[in-house]
């Protein structure tokens, strides 16, 4: 039979699937996400081939909350459905990471291209003919839409995919034909990794607004430094503490950039969030008249209800394809350059800069004569338990309001969803955290960092089967389940003794042993008084974090941290205007 004319022409062919987990891998992946499914059977057969991992989740919605978790702490994840009822079932999770920045790549295994030519009338269709259904839904939440139709264009489809991904820390979207997972394409390109190097600003403009802010600096008297969360996904923290360092400005952050900043730093100011910030920062933020806003995103939760009592005149804002200067805006200008000729270029003689209050974790000031655990008392007091270089997820709620009062160690990372704010996020985006701590260390078995999750006893209930993947992965979270009956900011919104708002109660500390955990792989804990949580977070083989740890902390079902109830007043107040 004569060789396909086609293909002697190509470099060191590979497979199409070999070619797109292969960079993959190359691009600082480890661990696959999500569920087998009849369209990407055979693309799965790749993984191991390409020396990666399978994880394979309990439900498509659960995987896509993993690769966001993991993404955040290996810098880009990957996530593999089938052909509509799968990447429908994710879409929640990808519309969220869209939302939030985070680097995902869909990979979702079709029906053959002739079938799809022909319209035949396929299972998971819609019965129409139309295949593209499902691919244009994904088309506004991902940053790139790409159709491995043709091997001649399939290399550069996957490789422009991964670096748009990468660069803008943002959701692209793959869909790989059936009949063109085993397809020959050219392999050679693999030797190049892909340029994932930022693009550099037009230097004239780039001068020009540099200029621009270093004139407002140098005439403030008093100005200070707001970090958020695109500092963190666009990836600027360097630039930030150079800043820090090199001008001695007071630095605050945003409950979205949490972890943004070393909080041990003598320059750290603690978080703002308007009215839901602590008084000594309300006032030190709002008395500045300059702030250097780093990757803001001033949503309702990220500011408790648009509390801000800030003036657009006395804000420079840094965005990663734009600069605001006051009213002024320069589109098309990456903060990162800007920010990195401002450490360069400012005279530090002309600079005024006002001295903070130290942060502490306020433990004795949040302190009652009773035994029951506070909201108050209790996110300050986590504070004391944290370690250097932990990762912490807090969930929508409670969790995602009180971590404002926890001051950090040095290296802490925070994960949480707050402008998404899908509830039953964290639970996913634990194991996914969990996993990619394992896949960068030295000895995955035992990780250099702890992961801890705080969640609710309403939100656990969407996503709970997770664990068994941690289970089976052999993860080792600590997950605290904050049991206070229901669904507590739903309470402080709307319904405070609703039974909308209540949820069945479940046993916690079974949830181990029900998911697989065999005897000595998984330990549990209830705490119900100040005492017992002093005697578990002083408990070095709980501290330890060497198997799967469950633990039930009850609090008051009508206790709520002060910035939740704030926040949940203001968004009573939008929900019911005409």
């Amino acid at each position: 039979m004569a060789t396909d004319i086609r293909l002697s022409s190509l470099k060191e062919p590979v497979d199409v699937a070999e070619y797109l987990f292969i960079r993959l891998h190359q691009m600082g992946v480890r661990s696959i996400h999500g569920v087998p499914g009849d369209f990407n059977l055979v693309a799965l057969d790749y993984v191991d081939k390409c020396d990666l991992k399978w994880v394979g989740n309990a439900n498509e919605l659960n995987a896509g909350y993993a690769a966001d978790g993991y993404a955040r702490i290996k810098g880009m994840s990957a996530l593999v459905t089938t052909f509509g009822v799968g990447e429908l079932s994710a879409i929640n999770a990808l519309a969220g990471a869209y939302s939030e920045h985070i680097p995902i790549v869909h990979i979702v295994g079709t029906p053959n291209t002739t079938s799809q030519k022909d319209g035949m009338l396929l299972h998971h269709t819609l019965g129409n003919g139309n295949f593209n259904v499902f691919a244009d839904m994904s088309r506004e939440i991902s940053v790139v839409l790409a159709r491995l139709n043709d091997p001649a264009e399939i290399a550069n489809q996957i490789d422009h995919a991964l670096q748009q991904c990468w660069i803008q820390s943002r959701p692209v979207y793959i869909s790989l034909p059936t009949d063109m997972v085993q397809k020959k394409i050219g392999g050679e390109r693999l030797k190049t990794p892909i340029d994932t190097a930022f693009p550099e600003n037009d230097e004239a403009k780039e001068d020009y607004v540099t200029a621009v802010v270093l004139k407002y600096l140098m005439a403030a008297k008093n100005p200070i430094i707001l970090v958020d969360s695109c500092a963190i996904r666009h990836r600027v923290l360097d630039e930030v503490h150079d800043l820090v360092d090199k001008t001695g400005l007071t630095v605050y952050v945003t409950p979205m950039g949490k972890g943004a900043v070393n909080e041990t730093h003598a320059n750290y100011g603690g978080v703002y969030a308007g009215d839901g910030s602590q008084k000594e920062v309300k006032k030190g933020v709002e008395a500045s008249d300059l702030i250097l806003t780093i990757g803001a995103i001033k949503s309702d939760f990220n500011t408790a209800g648009f509390s801000y009592k800030t003036s657009q005149l006395n804000t420079i804002d840094f965005h990663s394809d734009r600069i605001e200067v006051r009213y002024s805006s320069y589109p098309g200008v990456h903060m990162r350059g800007v920010l990195r000729k401002i450490i360069n270029q400012i005279d530090l003689s002309k600079l005024s800069a006002v001295a903070r209050p130290k942060v502490i974790n306020e433990i004795e000031e949040n302190t009652d004569n009773s035994e029951t655990i506070t909201q108050a008392w209790i996110w300050p007091r986590v504070g004391d338990f944290l370690k250097e270089n932990d990762v912490i997820i807090t969930e929508t709620g409670t969790a995602n309001f009180g971590i404002w009062e926890t001051k950090f160690p040095a290296g802490v990372t925070a994960i949480s969803q707050v402008l998404w704010g899908s509830i039953g996020y964290s639970v996913g985006a634990t194991q996914g955290a969990a996993l990619a701590v394992a896949d960068s260390s030295a000895s995955p078995s035992k990780p250099d960092r702890r992961t801890i999750l705080f969640v609710g006893d309403g939100s656990l209930q969407l996503t709970v089967q997770e664990i068994s993947t941690m289970v089976r992965l052999n993860l080792h979270p600590i997950i605290f389940v904050i049991c206070n009956a229901g669904y507590t900011i739903e309470r402080f919104i709307h319904g405070m003794d609703a039974a909308y708002n209540n949820i069945p109660t479940w046993r916690h500390t079974d949830l181990p042993s029900v998911f697989g955990a065999q005897p000595g792989q998984s330990r549990s804990y209830q705490v119900r008084t100040k005492a017992e949580v002093e005697k578990l977070f002083h408990d070095k083989e709980f501290c330890a974090a060497d198997v799967l740890q469950i633990v039930e902390l009850y609090v008051p079902k009508k206790d709520a941290p002060r910035a939740l109830v704030l926040t949940a007043e203001a968004s009573a107040r939008v929900n019911s205007k005409v």
